[in-house]
């Protein structure tokens, strides 16, 4: 596996089977010693198919609850007597419940198996975004959203432990194709809300609780899968079940190893900074990037347009990008060239917003790339299962952590200095650091080696 396989291979040592076996004897002899399960799912030849579906799926939904949110946000004010305080606290909600409840994923991932802990947030994300649109004030509102940001976190931070278990030689690959579907479920929602609105008679409430039918879809694949631990699956080649039964050793045994002290890890701290930095900007580029278009003289359908080019930009690069990561030892080069995309939309923002405003949303939804980018990493940064789930939590969750006062910040600022020379500063300035951390978090190195020294 593309800079992984090596390492894995001088980890653990599995006898080969040297004489054929039946279908069924190769799906049942998951881990030596272990009783055969004939009755779980991933013993099945359709289980990597299936999971892969399962991903998609889920991808799609982890981002509409909140790009529909922001198409109707004027609306649900409206509806909800919402103040205006709380609805620019709203900017920082989803950060805030994914750095919450995504401390609670890999543990509830030990105790029920990462597949059955991303089918509930499928099924969380389900319901919060039925039950939000007729709570019928602001706290119920503001409830229902955190259940559907719940379900989002786990599944956010279990998606690369997934990846990883199933398609332990295809990381960059699968992670291109869950990011990639992750960006189109975030143009999507942002562009066909307000006009699935329209069709569905004009009400803000069954134009939020429409999308609660994509994600009661992403449910069902993954019902077959909620009894998998990770097992390989019969169709696949020897070699390939060794890996996977590998993983699977290393994340039956990891309740019993001690557990890592992620935070003694340097390359934990870089990534996570880095996942934070990437995340702000992410945020103050859906949040704000628009209204800097519009107060430069472009037209409000044309600046909305342009910010569903910029979040469009996710959707090849996403692909491209961590299978190129995969094929390099260190990730930095391409931390930087994304850094140098952002810097130049930074600068065309502040010095020719309206003139150069398609040169300046592709550019910067070049530089948004940088979350596929760190989802991959976090996949490579580790070497067994039980690892990326830690790592993944204290990535993500110290990251969204970082990222919450960015919007807030980026809105005081404008507010106080009454234009967009300061915050684009700000924009500009954060992209340095990001480069940093990036560069460091992007060496080949594990956090295995760093946190258990």
């Amino acid at each position: 596996m593309m800079g992984l396989m090596p390492r894995e291979e001088t980890t653990r040592t599995t006898t080969p089977t040297t004489e054929p076996q039946p279908p069924a004897a190769t799906a049942a002899s998951r881990v030596p010693g272990t009783p055969p399960e004939p009755g779980k799912a991933s013993t099945r030849a359709w289980a990597p198919r299936l999971v892969m579906v399962g991903i998609v799926l889920a991808a799609v939904n982890l981002r509409p609850a909140i790009t529909s949110l922001g198409a109707l946000l004027e609306e649900v004010r409206d509806g909800l007597g919402m103040s205006g305080s709380v609805a620019g606290l709203l900017t920082s909600v989803p950060p805030l419940c994914f750095a919450v409840f995504g401390v609670m994923a890999p543990r509830l991932a030990r105790r029920f198996g990462p597949a059955a802990v991303v089918c509930a947030g499928m099924v969380a994300i389900t319901a919060g975004l039925l039950i939000r649109p007729y709570a019928g004030n602001t706290a119920g509102f503001l409830v229902a959203s955190a259940l559907a940001l719940m379900g989002i976190a786990v599944s956010n931070v279990l998606m690369p432990v997934i990846v990883k278990r199933w398609f332990p030689d295809r990381v960059g690959s699968m992670t291109g194709l869950y990011s990639m579907a992750l960006a189109l479920g975030t143009s999507t929602a942002a562009a066909v809300t307000v006009p699935l609105t329209g069709a569905l008679g004009g009400g803000w409430q069954p134009g939020l609780a429409v999308w609660a039918a994509l994600a009661a879809v992403a449910v069902l694949p993954w019902l077959p899968l909620v009894r998998d631990r990770g097992s390989a699956p019969a169709d696949r080649a020897p070699a390939e079940q060794q890996s996977v039964r590998r993983e699977t050793a290393r994340a039956e045994e990891a309740p019993q190893a001690p557990a890592l002290r992620i935070t003694r890890s340097r390359t934990a701290w870089a990534l996570a900074v880095f996942f934070g930095l990437q995340a702000t900007a992410a945020y103050i580029t859906m949040g704000w990037m628009a209204q800097i278009f519009r107060d430069a003289g472009v037209s409000a359908g044309t600046a909305g347009l342009l910010l569903a080019v910029t979040m469009v930009m996710g959707v090849p690069l996403a692909f491209v990008i961590p299978r190129l990561a995969t094929r390099l030892p260190h990730q930095g080069s391409i931390v930087v060239v994304l850094g140098v995309c952002g810097l130049a939309g930074y600068a065309g923002l502040y010095l020719a917003p309206a003139a150069g405003a398609w040169a300046w949303a592709l550019l910067l939804g070049v530089s948004n790339c940088a979350f596929p980018l760190a989802l991959t990493m976090v996949g490579m940064r580790a070497r067994t299962g039980a690892g990326v789930a830690q790592l993944s939590a204290f990535a993500q969750s110290t990251g969204y952590l970082i990222s919450i006062p960015g919007p807030l910040l980026v809105g005081v600022l404008y507010q106080s200095s009454g234009g967009w020379g300061v915050p684009i500063a700000l924009m500009t300035g954060l992209m340095i650091p990001q480069m940093v951390v990036g560069w460091l978090a992007g060496r080949d190195r594990t956090v295995e080696d760093e946190a258990t020294r």
